[in-house]
């Protein structure tokens, strides 16, 4: 994903959100697995798979466009203790969104909040500053500057 995220001053449940849709598949399940014994919950919307239509603007403020259409799954679940997770990620694994509801409810967990921001988001959020600043690196090293000679005649 190439869009930025949430900011610093953003509320924490969307800086959470986002993190979650940042993290691999792999990165979810381990976390989960981690964590041993997991609490009852049931779904409420199965993991699924479906279309969203992407839109653009020119510059940032230009008139929307349709830009195109990408595969995004979803899925929402609600923990025995009765808190409800919801998981959006871009393609199609469902195991992910899953996962991502499941984190979401746990995070509101009080109990379990601060060991999903320890073992997942801090380890993820430095994840992404480091390959966000490699990115900026590599653009960089490619920029060219052009500049206009002036002759001395008028």
């Amino acid at each position: 994903m190439d869009a930025a995220p949430a900011s610093p001053g953003a509320p924490p449940r969307k800086r959470l959100l986002d993190l979650l849709a940042r993290a691999t598949g792999e990165e979810l399940r381990n976390f989960l697995s981690s964590l041993g014994d997991l609490p009852d919950y049931s779904l409420l919307r199965r993991p699924e798979t479906g279309l969203i239509m992407v839109r653009g603007r020119m510059g940032g403020g230009g008139s929307p466009f349709n830009l195109g259409e990408a595969t995004v799954s979803r899925a929402t679940l609600r923990l025995a203790n009765g808190f409800i997770g919801h998981g959006y990620r871009l393609g199609t694994d469902r195991r992910a969104a899953e996962c991502a509801a499941l984190i979401d409810a746990l995070w509101q967990t009080e109990s379990l909040r601060q060991q999903v921001e320890d073992r997942l988001l801090s380890p993820l959020e430095a994840r992404l500053k480091t390959e966000a600043a490699r990115l900026a690196e590599e653009t960089a090293a490619t920029k060219v500057e052009f500049f206009t000679m002036v002759r001395g005649e008028d």
